[in-house]
């Protein structure tokens, strides 16, 4: 938890102070509505929280229903680009610094796929033990964006047990220096 305090007050005061008026005003001005997207995801023992993110789509009526998928027409322009850079997840720094996520951990599901995929995966909910992370093991082993069949999600909850089980803060911090290279790198299943 000091980990997880310590790296989000930093990056709220040195990147969110700024980042936030920017996106704001360019998410702003390409689509109306507000420049903050919250859904409803499973936390830790299945406790539901809001998850903040960039708005990256039009307001719509599946947004907590339907995941994003490459060439969405949701997408707006910004939206495009907030998403391949994961730009869109900084305000979960916030989700971070209020103690809803942890830096490391399970990606948080909506509800909607929480429920979906607890009857597809047998070991799905052993996931809600601990925190949800903005990045995670599953993610830095190519396990994100949308998921199309039963064997992808097997496969990200696999790698999600195995940081379970093998969790240590040494852990933590490879998982943190990976995703920043991925990022920095580009990855394939950010849209």
């Amino acid at each position: 938890r000091a980990l997880d305090i310590f790296v989000s007050s930093l990056v709220i005061i040195l990147v969110l102070s700024w980042l936030i008026p920017i996106l704001g005003l360019l998410i702003f001005l390409e689509s109306k509505g507000p420049i903050f997207f919250k859904q409803l995801r499973t936390g830790k023992d299945k406790q539901p929280f809001y998850c903040y993110k960039f708005r990256s789509m039009r307001p719509n009526k599946d947004a907590d229903l339907k995941q994003a998928t490459q060439n969405d027409m949701r997408m707006t322009r910004i939206g495009k680009f907030i998403r391949k850079t994961s730009l869109d997840e900084f305000p979960q720094f916030l989700n971070v610094f209020i103690g809803d996520m942890s830096l490391v951990g399970p990606r948080p599901h909506m509800l909607k796929h929480t429920s979906d995929y607890s009857k597809v995966v047998d070991e799905y909910m052993v996931r809600q033990f601990i925190k949800p992370g903005i990045t995670g093991w599953a993610q830095i082993h190519g396990f994100r964006g949308e998921i199309t069949n039963a064997e992808q999600i097997q496969l990200r909850v696999d790698k999600d047990l195995w940081y379970l089980e093998n969790w240590s803060l040494w852990l933590d911090i490879q998982i943190l220096f990976l995703t920043i290279y991925f990022v920095i790198k580009g990855d394939k299943n950010a849209f």
